[in-house]
Parts: C-alpha cells; structure tokens; sequence
C-alpha cells in the first residue's frame, strides 16, 4: 500500500508540475515523467487512468535494465531521483515497475581479455549493495516465487541476468553463476565469443554455437537458468532451440520485420519458433530496433563522427569530439522512434508468435539517449498500458505482457532442475 500511495502522489506532482512548466522536466527528476501526458496521442491519453489502475495492481517485470553497467560507470544513489539515467526508485514506482532484472553485462572487449568474470562478479556485489543499503525498497529475486513475495512485501525486485555468457568458461563454473543470482545468460554480446556467434559480427567463427556453447545449454537448463537468444546469430539461436529441454527467451528484442537486415532482432521464422518452443520476445524499445528511420538516422551521425575523427586526428572523448558531436546533433537531430513503433512491434510479435510470446525487456539505462517519445524512463509503464488498451489489449492479455509471460517460462526453467531430481 505504501507504494501505490507514493506512485499515486509522484503522478500528481508530475501533472502539477505540467500544468506550470509545460513541456519542461522537473529538476533531477529525469526525463519520462515530465512527458507523462504532452508526449502521448489523445485516444491514449484516454485510457491513462485505467492504464495507472493496471500498473499499480499488476507485477510489472522489465527483463533488460542496464543499472549496474550504469553503476561501474560512476555511482550514484538510484534510491533517491537521480539527475541522469533512466531508472530510480521513485520513477520506478511511480511507473508500477516491480522487477527490473540487471543486467550483468560483459563487453566484448572485456570478455576478449578474460577480465569478465572479474567484472561480472563486481556487477552482481554493486546490485547486493543496492538492496544491502535499503531493503525496505529493494530485495534480491532468485526465484518466481521470491519475486512475488517481495510483490506483495511492497519492495522491487532486483533479479540478474547475464549479458554476454562469456566469463562461464565451463560446465562447472555454471553453478558459480548460479549461486550468485543469474537467472539467464545470453552467450554473446557484440562479437563472436568462446562460447557463440553474435548477430553483429560478419565473422562467425563457429557457424552458430562452439563445442563449449552446445554444452552449456543443457548445464544451464540444469541450474534453471534461462537461456536468452538476444545478441546470438540466428544459427546460434535455432541450435539453443534444439539443445535446450525448456522454453527459452529474447531478453530485450524486437521484430526484424520492421527494420530488414538488421539481424539483432529475430526474423519471423524465428519468433515463431520461440512461440512454438513456448518462449517469449522481450520488446526492446530503443529507437534503433523499432524504426528504420531512427536506425538510419544512428547510423548517419555514426559515420559522419568516423569521418570527422579520420581528418581532424581527435581523441574520440576529446572535447573537441564532444563539441563536434553537440553541434551535429544541434543541427541534425535525432530522428526518434514513439511509443506508437513500441505497439506496432507488440502487435507484430503477438501475430507472429503468439500473444503469450510477447513481454517487455526496455533495455533502460543500456540504449542512451535513443527511447522513444513517450517511453523515456521507468515511469513511463502506464504509456505503454494505456497504448496496448487503445489497440483493443484485453486486460488479461496486458498483464500476461507485463510479466505473466515471462514468469510462465521463468517456473518452467525454475522447476526443470527439480524434475530431474536436483536441487
């Protein structure tokens, strides 16, 4: 009850806030709140009140949310608003946000030096430390079940996930993971790893999965820990489909459909096959995976950055870089996916995969400033609600996207291991 009252006063002093700024964001209060009602199109802004109803009754459970990276990056207090990022405490509840997995992301660089274990195990200490320092707010999920309890306790659940599988260097070190907290590992990041090909990299060294990654599935499948096609190559993914005992996920995807050749989300063959194999597709909602057009215009800036590095002989975090890229952005701005390309890729999966198939995996605090208007920051839950009820959403089926989904898939891996008779 605590935190319905406080999300129910944070959005009353947001609209009081809009109502003597306008458009403009409160201070350090971050961005999405600001934009709860000018951002969105009027039938949806219909449906708010039934939306924050929603949200404040149901388990919202986001499976991609990049804090700790955040945290290593430079600390801050995200029990209290912060200034920057898309996540806090407040903004969480006033979003309905009950279980943001962190994500434990290992970059390719770092995983290439074998130092990921090192960082990942520091990962997972930075989310121990977040509920150490307040757990009345926070709490550790290492199970559904724990999930729902810390629900109903009124606290967030912190459960972890693994972006990029690659400091598990074999079958045994699986359990080590385990004890810590990862509830799911994707075997790649942003290159091709000792474990599998990555959907970015040209080079695949493996033509999918390598000897280590085949063997890892079923040992993950053991420790009940979920197997995430997000970042793998597509021949990766249909080898973990055929590998894996249980059903398995895309943490933070979207559909290809929309954007050709981008082969970080998953073609239709291959959401239907995580459909039929009774996983679910996470929606991504950086601009980037919803739009073709946001993708371009990221793509354009990239290279005109390249290019101005190549003649100018700048440092790429010089302040001459920063200055460059400030006036390129001034005079070229970002062209911005919205809240209606989020629904669009929800409907697409849901035709294609199944409306069971279909969860939320934002990649909040992880995409930069490239979210989509109407969906800035971890308040923004009720936005995409409010969308889903304007496109005929059934309650229900809402809830199944907000997290039943995913908490399906989550007891099924869960209880495999016991199935077989281990603990």
């Amino acid at each position: 009850m605590r935190r319905l009252t406080l999300a129910w006063t944070l959005s009353a002093l947001t609209l009081a806030s809009l109502a003597q700024a306008g458009d403009a964001h409160p201070p350090g209060y971050g961005q999405g709140l600001a934009e709860r009602i000018p951002s969105l199109a009027p039938e949806i802004q219909a449906f708010l009140p039934e939306a924050r109803r929603i949200a404040a009754e149901s388990i919202i459970l986001d499976t991609h949310v990049d804090v700790p990276y955040r945290l290593e990056r430079g600390w801050v207090d995200v029990s209290e608003a912060t200034e920057g990022g898309d996540f806090d405490y407040p903004r969480a509840v006033a979003g309905g946000l009950d279980a943001p997995f962190m994500s434990i992301y290992i970059p390719a660089d770092v995983d290439a030096q074998d130092q990921g274990s090192v960082l990942a195990d520091r990962l997972i200490d930075s989310v121990e430390a977040l509920v150490a320092a307040d757990p009345d707010k926070f709490a550790l999920a290492k199970s559904p079940g724990e999930l729902v309890a810390n629900f109903h306790a009124g606290k967030i659940s912190l459960p972890m996930g693994m972006e990029n599988a690659g400091p598990i260097r074999s079958v045994e070190e699986v359990a080590h993971w385990r004890e810590r907290g990862i509830r799911y590992a994707s075997l790649a990041h942003s290159r091709s790893n000792a474990l599998s090909d990555s959907s970015y990299d040209i080079n695949e060294r493996w033509d999918g999965l390598s000897p280590l990654g085949k063997s890892l599935v079923p040992a993950l499948n053991d420790a009940g820990i979920m197997l995430d096609l997000s970042h793998v190559s597509d021949k990766a993914a249909y080898q973990i489909l055929e590998l894996s005992a249980v059903p398995v996920i895309a943490s933070h995807s979207s559909a290809r459909h929309f954007i050709p050749g981008f082969l970080r989300n998953p073609d239709d063959d291959l959401l239907r096959a995580i459909g039929e194999k009774g996983g679910v597709i996470m929606v991504n909602i950086g601009s980037s995976f919803l739009s073709q057009a946001s993708r371009r215009s990221s793509e354009q800036a990239t290279q005109a950055f390249q290019a101005y590095l190549r003649e100018s002989g700048e440092a790429r975090d010089s302040q001459a870089a920063k200055a460059w890229r400030a006036a390129y952005a001034e005079e070229n701005p970002y062209l911005r996916a919205t809240l209606e390309h989020v629904l669009d890729h929800v409907d697409y999966l849901a035709g294609i995969a199944g409306i069971d198939a279909v969860g939320i995996g934002t990649d909040f605090d992880g995409v930069g400033d490239t979210l989509p208007i109407g969906m800035r920051d971890v308040a923004s839950y009720p936005h995409l609600i409010a969308g889903l009820l304007s496109r005929g959403y059934s309650e229900g089926e809402i809830k199944g996207i907000l997290s039943g989904n995913l908490l399906r898939v989550w007891r099924v891996v869960d209880a495999y291991p016991r199935g077989k008779g281990r603990s």
